[in-house]
């Protein structure tokens, strides 16, 4: 199974990618309501991407509940435990 740690940073890569920020400044705790580049759109992106690679699915209500990348992150963890679960 991947870490979250891995998750964290495949998403701050997404992000970056998707909102110009520097991956430096994508922290995890980064609240990004606060960051003016970055809108529901581009949120939207990262999120469809994430889906993809991850081959899950994340609710509109835990989209529009994310602020940070450790979010977003706990989500795609939740998902890829609810998706395999432990023996």
């Amino acid at each position: 199974m991947t870490s979250r740690q891995e998750i964290v940073e495949h998403v701050r890569e997404i992000a970056t990618e998707e909102t110009g920020l520097p991956v430096e400044e994508l922290t995890p705790d980064l609240d990004l309501r606060n960051v003016e580049s970055v809108d529901s759109v581009k949120v939207l992106r990262v999120v469809a991407r994430i889906e993809r690679d991850y081959d899950i699915e994340v609710s509109d209500e835990q989209v529009f509940a994310f602020t940070t990348v450790s979010d977003v992150a706990d989500a795609v963890l939740a998902a890829l435990r609810t998706a395999d679960p432990a023996p």
